[in-house]
């Protein structure tokens, strides 16, 4: 328990709890979303409170997406990103293929069965990355759907994908978000907006509430954890039975073909009597001579 309080003293926005909490702030969310597309927003609203405010405990984890809509139905989903994943099965990088899903999962959260398709409202996904995906150094690469054959001719399905970099170097950004890059890449505080999410900060680190939920997150992320690798240890030590009877098998039979030689059979029989390949049998053969 320790070790949780100390690990919960240390977080900083670049934590999936304590950005989720931070932009579960009204104030806190709505600027940066006015300061990263240069818009002014009324008002903003969170969808599906349950989820986005408060913790969601699954078997498959736990959900941290900040999902808000604005005064004129555009909807946003902020997401900090602070590793860039490689599938090792496939080494290619997941974020990409990340942003499709959340993208999907989305729309089928925001049209109702039987719909038309036109209901569909704007949409931003937004993947705030310690790391620039492109190296390209930008602070800032917007996704649209745009035909190859004119680059001008945009598909206006309203549908937008930014990956914001926090280690860009240069772009056209706000102060503000300039000032959140540096906040997020190394805990500076240099304009009044990121003294609202330090002293936000502070204040959730400070709530008991706050902090017996982290810990209690932490736990059943650990329960998980140990489950996975219980579940992996016995079907590594199955895998390892059935390979060892294998190979145990495998030793009776060259046992048994050299025995069958000293009686004097042939290499045809030893194989039928044995289910040895018959090569495996001419080598055993060519060693016994």
């Amino acid at each position: 328990m320790q070790d949780l309080a100390t690990k919960f003293a240390n977080l900083t926005i670049q934590s999936d709890f304590i950005f989720k909490k931070v932009m579960s702030r009204k104030r806190i969310c709505k600027h940066l979303l006015e300061e990263l597309l240069q818009i002014e927003i009324a008002d903003i609203k969170y969808l599906e409170a349950e989820k986005t405010l408060e913790p969601e405990y699954t078997s498959r984890g736990i959900r941290l997406d900040i999902i808000v809509a604005d005064d004129k139905n555009t909807h946003y989903n902020l997401e900090m990103q602070v590793k860039n994943n490689k599938n090792p099965d496939t080494d290619t990088y997941v974020l990409p293929k990340r942003s499709r899903y959340y993208q999907a999962l989305l729309d089928i959260d925001l049209l109702q069965k039987g719909q038309p398709y036109d209901l569909l409202p704007p949409t931003f996904i937004i993947f705030i990355c310690v790391f620039d995906f492109f190296e390209l150094g930008s602070y800032v690469y917007t996704f649209k759907k745009r035909c190859l054959e004119d680059l001008e001719l945009e598909l206006p399905d309203e549908a937008t994908t930014i990956i914001l970099n926090t280690k860009g170097t240069h772009g056209n950004i706000s102060e503000d978000i300039k000032s959140f890059y540096d906040y997020v890449n190394n805990h500076i505080v240099t304009t009044d907006f990121t003294k609202q999410i330090d002293d936000e900060i502070s204040y959730l680190k400070l709530d008991t509430k706050v902090r017996r939920e982290f810990m209690l997150m932490e736990a059943r992320l650990l329960d998980e954890r140990r489950e996975g690798e219980a579940v992996g240890i016995a079907k590594g030590k199955e895998i390892g039975l059935v390979e060892g009877e294998a190979i145990g098998l495998a030793k009776e039979k060259l046992a048994t073909a050299k025995r069958l030689f000293s009686m004097g059979l042939s290499v045809q029989d030893i194989a039928k009597a044995t289910s040895l390949p018959i090569e495996q049998v001419e080598a055993l053969q060519a060693e016994q001579t």
